[in-house]
């Protein structure tokens, strides 16, 4: 892989452009998803506590390891903290605690970025980011950062003197580009990381049990034929999904996209064939209708 595939973080880690997520694949399904997309040629897993799959992930990334010949440092791994313990935040102690837990379910010593999933309050912010700042420090993590943060929140660990995030895992697509936090983001070298880039597709999140903030309309407007993203690929000689994540690729953006169809895997990796035009760049800005969907109606960034 070309240093043109990889985003580089502040620490000097370098993370590949195109990853393969694992959020709403079944455990028992994830190991084989996992070892196809190291076959297709991805070199990024990215999965969570709550997605409750690391069992999974961890399998894959052994059969697809042994099987493409890779070391552990050609892959990297990426999971998140789940802020949680039922009702009530997890302390700085419960927050290594549970990193220790990935580590075993992944059946791995060391993870290349941990995250804070969400934001649930000041205090509990504050405590689990001293958590993953002791993670990075005993080498069980090679970077960390956070997910669904807005600016004020990361103000907050900054201004109580704790280090800054390496990264920013967030929803951003052209429905959705949040030009404010990301300026914010690279005035702080904190990596933006987009999930849910295919949101605005009209096969994104359909079946059953896979909830969004989509709404029928949204849905019928990717239907039409002459749907703008339709469009745009069809000028390039692209899918609409390798179209999406190409956008955010051209931002700078490490993409996650989801499939387990392998064909599909295979498209979405194949993102650096095609440049968008200043013209159409333009263009899909003025696209932009703010929050995100992926978490139904509310967007966590855009609240304290």
């Amino acid at each position: 892989m070309t240093d043109t595939h990889e985003r580089e973080l502040t620490t000097g880690v370098k993370v590949p452009f195109v990853g393969f997520g694992t959020y709403l694949i079944p455990d028992q399904e994830t190991a084989s998803a996992v070892e196809n997309a190291l076959a297709a040629g991805y070199r990024h897993v990215d999965t969570a506590e709550v997605y409750e799959n690391e069992l999974g992930v961890g399998e894959g990334l052994r059969r697809g390891m042994r099987q493409a010949g890779l070391e552990r440092g050609d892959v990297f791994v990426t999971t998140k903290l789940w802020p949680l313990a039922g009702e009530r935040p997890k302390t700085s102690e419960e927050t290594l605690q549970s990193l220790d837990e990935s580590l075993d379910r992944l059946g791995l010593d060391q993870v290349d970025l941990y995250l804070i999933h969400a934001t649930f309050g000041r205090e509990q912010r504050l405590e689990q980011w001293q958590g993953l700042v002791e993670a990075l420090k005993s080498g069980k993590t090679r970077a960390i950062g956070v997910s669904n943060f807005n600016a004020a929140h990361i103000d907050e660990l900054i201004e109580a003197g704790l280090p800054v995030p390496h990264a920013n895992q967030i929803e951003l697509h052209p429905w959705s580009q949040k030009p404010e936090l990301v300026s914010y983001l690279n005035q702080k070298g904190i990596v933006p990381i987009a999930y849910s880039s295919l949101a605005p597709l009209s096969t994104w999140r359909v079946a059953p049990g896979h909830a969004s903030g989509k709404t029928q309309e949204m849905r019928a407007e990717g239907e039409q034929p002459d749907a703008p993203f339709r469009k745009l690929a069809e000028k390039y000689g692209v899918t609409e999904a390798q179209f999406l994540l190409g956008w955010g690729v051209q931002n700078g953006y490490p993409v996650l996209p989801k499939s387990t169809n392998p064909v599909r895997m295979r498209e979405n990796l194949d993102v650096f064939s095609f440049r968008i035009d200043d013209a159409d760049m333009d263009c899909i800005r003025a696209m932009d209708r703010g929050a995100g969907l992926a978490w139904g109606e509310v967007d966590p960034t855009t609240h304290g």
